[in-house]
């Protein structure tokens, strides 16, 4: 399975790179499936409804989250009619919505896509080694779906590396997500695991994490309460990673980092 994952759409910027990038990059990688985390979609804060039909009508399969995801209040009454778009798995019980979904190819294969957030420097959440533990034992890599995908959305390296580690051999792919600046550790673990500690951004890298550059620089030099921040609008970079699986083992034969358009070297998988 070949497994197409996009990193934090940011604002409007974001959001026209992946209208222009996104279906060219499904057919040149000749992507099975397609995610994309687009927490930051709707102005740099959260997402709506109609941006989720958008991403479905590019061609996106699967949404996901993290922290932002309730910042649009309109997604709080959508969220729950809608099966494809996540929250992290591991918000308290009676939250709206889930933090998985079972997507079918056409071909019969599946996939689980899971969204957790990570806790450190992040808000109080419910423990995301658990909820990811307790999924994985109802659905099991290479028997009951094909391949399994983690949006592991956190601030964090060490706690992204360490849920990694931890799921290593019983999921396809982590990538982490959140921090908005792409890591160069794009590597299949030991066990068959693909990793990226984050995916980057899909946004306006000429920015501070894809936010207009004058605003928080003021924040930090004068340490004061400043204008509200708003999402860079320079031309985008897309930010993502493309992951091959084995579709008898659900494990992940190639990972390669995916960067197109704007300010960022351009890389491209070669699998």
């Amino acid at each position: 399975m070949r497994i197409l994952f996009i990193g934090d759409v940011m604002g409007r910027s974001g959001r026209d790179a992946l209208t222009a990038h996104l279906p060219g990059l499904r057919k040149n990688l000749r992507a099975d499936v397609t995610i994309v985390n687009a927490e930051n979609a709707a102005h740099g804060i959260g997402l709506n409804p109609e941006i989720c039909k958008d991403l479905y009508a590019l061609g996106t399969d699967v949404i996901t989250t993290g922290n932002h995801v309730w910042d649009q209040r309109e997604i709080i009454s959508y969220i729950d009619r809608d099966p494809k778009l996540l929250r992290p798995i591991n918000f308290p019980k009676g939250t709206p919505g889930k933090g998985f979904n079972v997507h079918a190819l056409p071909d019969g294969r599946k996939i689980l896509v899971a969204n957790a957030m990570a806790r450190i420097f992040m808000d109080p959440m419910d423990d995301p080694f658990a909820a990811m533990n307790e999924l994985l034992n109802t659905y099991h890599l290479g028997a009951t779906v094909n391949a399994i995908f983690l949006d592991f959305h956190g601030e964090a390296t060490s706690e992204k590396m360490a849920m990694g580690h931890y799921l290593d051999g019983r999921i396809s792919a982590l990538v982490g997500t959140h921090t908005h600046a792409p890591t160069a550790d794009v590597q299949i673990f030991n066990g068959g695991t693909a990793y990226q500690s984050d995916a980057g951004m899909t946004g306006d890298y000429d920015s501070v994490i894809g936010v207009k550059k004058e605003v928080p620089i003021a924040r930090f030099v004068r340490k004061m309460p400043t204008d509200r921040m708003s999402p860079a609008e320079g031309e985008a970079t897309v930010c993502g990673l493309f992951v091959e699986t084995d579709d008898k083992t659900g494990l992940a034969k190639n990972a390669g980092a995916v960067r197109i358009g704007g300010r960022l070297k351009p890389e491209m998988p070669d699998f």
